[in-house]
């Protein structure tokens, strides 16, 4: 019997497989907002482009390359990255922040937040009638995306760590279901508004998720404060830090560490956040290379001769990725891999590859830049679920929970970083 066999065997086998698909359904939930207005960046701009008026299904994913700028690249007047911007800043903000007093707002109160802003960013990009409220639901978006990733990382260390699991599976999930229902959606003729309002169901399955299927521990604080009299989140299932070897990575019972006591100061997390950089830079730069593509190169990126106009492209092409991305997020429960810093530097290669094939003109058809898409969202997605692993499994139980938090900043740092960099990346091509 295998560790997995032995983790799920016994009376606690239910509970086990509740709270992973309690997270694998919030990890979907809580990213699935954020990845559609990414995949429904170019119609966004493109629909406000039209004054606010909105075309029909059949028209509106067709560009005319005669009419949407003299360059030699097929542009829209603001690039998609103003979308990306929109769709990080305030998760940056957010993750930045947060963790140093996030504990004072109890997780019950944190997920009704999260629920009540990705509501109102697909009712508001639905009814855009203009740029700035297309991206003000985007924004929204940002807000419920940052807020439950960090809120729900640092909830799992009042699970067993198998959670993560779930977690990560679910957040790739997010991104193929995202991606993959916008794009077919909008191919069978339901126009953005429409494909906007039926996702709304999406924030009752997050409601649904976590005060329905999860079993929470019987001291878990669901609507109090997690620091109360020097309590810590893992006093009734505490975890070895730093230890090595496949037996030791599970959940033990036994007595409080002596690092455990007292809440943490204010100077206290920010050493932590300063150990945490092994993680956070590597995990950054993964990030900053895949959006950098995402959002400053595959736009640009047509090919007038394939089956697919601009717009299909371009939505495909964000699909594939977060298919690469679902494959990788799930494989922790088969494979950990240690060396980010080695997926960073690979990132960066697949970055340079695809300027100098918009710069160049070096790929002949949309299938090589599917394949090498598929390839980035594989490194990107492993990045991430084995960051947060690791971060995991080497903390004390004293620090884990702000530092499962804190470190969730890397990636929207580079990500943020890339959408800065996209903009005169876009304005450079486009005036060619």
């Amino acid at each position: 019997m295998d560790r997995l066999e032995r983790l799920f065997d016994g009376e606690g086998r239910w509970i086990s497989w509740r709270n992973i698909a309690g997270f694998w359904w919030l990890g979907l939930c809580n990213n699935f907002a954020y990845v559609v207005m990414l995949s429904a960046a170019h119609d966004i701009l493109k629909q406000q482009e039209t004054n606010g008026t909105e075309p029909t299904a059949a028209h509106s994913y067709h560009l005319d390359r005669g009419n949407s700028s003299s360059s030699s690249y097929d542009c829209n007047p603001v690039s998609t990255a103003a979308v990306l911007l929109a769709d990080i800043l305030p998760t940056l903000l957010i993750k930045a922040v947060a963790p140093f007093f996030i504990h004072q707002l109890p997780y019950g109160f944190r997920v009704l937040m999260c629920i009540a802003t990705a509501t109102a960013s697909f009712l508001l990009v639905s009814f855009s009638s203009s740029v700035a409220m297309s991206i003000l639901g985007v924004v929204f978006a940002s807000i419920s995306s940052g807020l439950g990733e960090l809120s729900f990382l640092s909830l799992t260390v009042f699970f067993p760590r198998f959670v993560l699991g779930g977690w990560g599976s679910g957040t790739g999930g997010a991104g193929v279901a995202g991606a993959l229902l916008y794009a077919a959606f909008t191919q069978a003729g339901l126009s953005p508004r429409e494909t906007l309002l039926v996702m709304l169901v999406v924030p009752i399955i997050m409601a649904a998720s976590y005060y329905l299927l999860l079993v929470f521990p019987a001291s878990f604080p669901q609507w109090h404060c997690v620091v109360e009299e020097g309590r810590t989140p893992n006093t009734d299932q505490e975890r070895r830090p730093l230890v090595s070897g496949e037996e030791n990575e599970e959940i033990r019972d036994g007595e409080a560490p002596e690092d455990s006591r007292g809440p943490l100061t204010y100077k206290d997390r920010l050493a932590i956040l300063r150990g945490l950089l092994r993680f956070i830079i590597p995990l950054g730069v993964v990030y900053f290379a895949e959006y950098f593509i995402n959002q400053g190169l595959l736009e640009l990126l047509y090919f007038p001769g394939f089956s697919l106009s601009h717009a299909e492209q371009y939505r495909w092409y964000q699909t594939v990725y977060q298919i690469g991305v679902f494959v990788s997020r799930s494989s922790l429960f088969c494979v950990k891999i240690r060396g980010v810093w080695l997926m960073s530097v690979l990132q960066c290669i697949n970055a340079l590859l695809l300027f100098f094939a918009v710069y160049y003109h070096i790929l002949s058809n949309a299938i090589l830049v599917f394949v090498i898409v598929a390839y980035e969202g594989l490194l990107g997605g492993a990045a991430y679920v084995n960051t947060f692993h690791f971060i995991s499994k080497e903390t004390g139980d004293r620090e884990r929970e702000f530092a499962m938090a804190a470190a969730s900043v890397g990636d929207s740092f580079g990500i943020a970083l890339s959408a800065a960099l996209s903009f005169p990346v876009h304005n450079y091509f486009c005036s060619l």
